[in-house]
């Protein structure tokens, strides 16, 4: 096939693009029906064909549990979130919002993307500020309460940046960010001499 051929190729975007793109649509949707599956891949495959995205290099690597462990976890997080704000709107408590600043292990502007776009996707908290150069998310929470204190919701967004790196990154990528290779935070975070030492 010629390079033109390979340009003009339909779909645009990969298989796992696509269905990315279609769990997000479901899981905005909130119903898991074959209907809500179908239209997502439609709108998957028009939104990739009439503007579609630069090719980018993935220097990655993909763990299939890694990705199951994200995705679980992230719609278990949805879910409990949505209900314990749906509870304080309930009892009509005040909530007391905080706006904290996390600087992210991982050094890629990918993985930054994706733990700002995750982070936001859960109810109580939004990314309002990203700095790429150094890594630096600033996020609102909903209620401090509600996240379990302000270190424990600085450490929420720093575990999911994990799941997510464990999902996707590379071998030299998790050691860069200062973990120990494999798929699950299980097998724990460098040392400093491990990590000086590389």
């Amino acid at each position: 096939m010629t390079d033109s051929g390979r340009r003009r190729r339909w779909p645009r975007a990969s298989w796992g693009m696509l269905a990315w793109l279609t769990a997000v649509w479901v899981l905005l949707w909130g119903d898991i029906t074959m209907a809500n599956a179908v239209a997502g891949l439609g709108v998957a495959l028009f939104v990739t064909t009439v503007a579609p995205l630069p090719r980018a290099p993935f220097d990655g690597r993909f763990r299939p549990w890694g990705v199951v462990r994200l995705v679980v976890r992230f719609a278990y997080d949805v879910v409990v979130a949505s209900l314990q704000i749906a509870g304080m709107a309930v009892l009509r408590r005040q909530p007391r919002g905080a706006v904290i600043r996390v600087r992210l292990r991982g050094h890629s502007d990918s993985y930054l993307t994706a733990t700002a776009g995750m982070t936001s996707l859960v109810p109580g908290s939004i990314v309002v500020e990203a700095h790429r150069l150094t890594g630096t998310l600033y996020i609102h929470v909903f209620d401090v309460e509600l996240a379990g204190g302000l270190e424990n919701a600085h450490r929420i967004v720093l575990d999911q940046e994990e799941r997510i790196l464990r999902a996707f990154a590379s071998r030299d990528q998790l050691i860069d960010a200062g973990y120990v290779p494999g798929s699950s935070p299980r097998a724990g975070r460098l040392t400093t001499e491990g990590a000086e030492g590389r």
